[in-house]
């Protein structure tokens, strides 16, 4: 098996890998499946942004258009207005701060990095929404976070299959890793993609083998945070489900993530701390 990187390059700076780090999520939506992740106000924002980095955050994840399964389609005219202001913002009132724009639109990616200070593309659709964002990491060469999505997010929840879902997403991974390090690009992290085009057994069945993705020697993101596996799962609510995403971000740290992407960023910084005192 390879070694997974140690670090990462993002806005100039080293991030180390040897302790996980956390992403909160920053949604600028009116429709994210979970109300407690939606910011509209600058206000709201700022207090959202500040708390998350005082609570340990590592990175800031900003997204404007919700991939939740079934969302409503949204221009990129109009995501841009949502994530632009809102990236400017947070690189305004707090500098240090590591940020990834959550987009799949090659343009929102682009203008996000070189105009408003994003610093990592986070792609649900791993390359295949938007036939420029290939180029567009390529010029850039800003880490590149690859998520594996079966179908679009209006599509991705009517009936996923698949021969063996580990197998088939390292396939996958495999084709567009070639063809992003052939490019040049050299900082690509994999998430597999919880929730995205997979049901329940499929999702288990990811988590469960999830140390299988180190294969691919690439540092790994785990998006558990509140997801339906976990409160359908349980029968409540996703307000009800940050028990249950711990839980399941425990057994992601413990099979080898390097990074949970999170609605609550304090308890899973707490989370990394104590799976690290057992490392030691």
């Amino acid at each position: 098996m390879n070694d997974k990187p140690k670090y990462f390059n993002a806005g100039g700076k080293l991030i180390d890998l040897s302790t996980p780090k956390v992403m909160g999520i920053i949604n600028i939506t009116p429709d994210s499946f979970y109300s407690g992740s939606r910011f509209t106000d600058e206000k709201e924002i700022l207090a959202a942004v500040s708390a998350m980095l005082a609570d340990g955050a590592d990175i800031i994840d900003v997204g404007g258009y919700s991939s939740r399964p079934g969302a409503a389609e949204l221009s990129p005219a109009e995501e841009g207005k949502r994530v632009f202001p809102a990236i400017k913002l947070i690189s305004g009132a707090f500098p240090d701060a590591i940020i990834s724009v959550d987009t799949f639109r090659a343009e929102v990616a682009a203008r996000a990095v070189s105009e408003c200070g994003a610093h990592i593309i986070n792609d649900i659709s791993g390359l295949d929404g938007d036939k420029d964002m290939f180029n567009v990491v390529k010029d850039l060469n800003v880490p590149y976070i690859l998520m594996h999505m079966q179908g679009t997010p209006l599509t991705m929840q009517k009936n996923p299959e698949y021969k063996d879902v580990v197998a088939d997403i390292l396939k996958w991974f495999g084709e567009r890793i070639y063809r992003l390090q052939s490019a040049g690009v050299r900082d690509i992290i994999l998430d597999p993609g919880f929730g995205f085009g997979k049901n329940a057994e499929h999702n288990f069945d990811m988590l469960n083998r999830f140390g299988d993705f180190s294969i691919a020697g690439l540092p790994l993101l785990a998006g558990l945070s509140r997801k339906s596996l976990v409160w359908k799962s349980l029968g409540i609510s996703p307000s009800e489900a940050l028990n249950g995403t711990t839980v399941l971000n425990t057994i992601a740290l413990m099979k080898g993530a390097d990074i949970l992407r999170v609605h609550d960023v304090k308890e899973a910084v707490q989370l990394v701390k104590l799976i690290g005192m057992l490392r030691r």
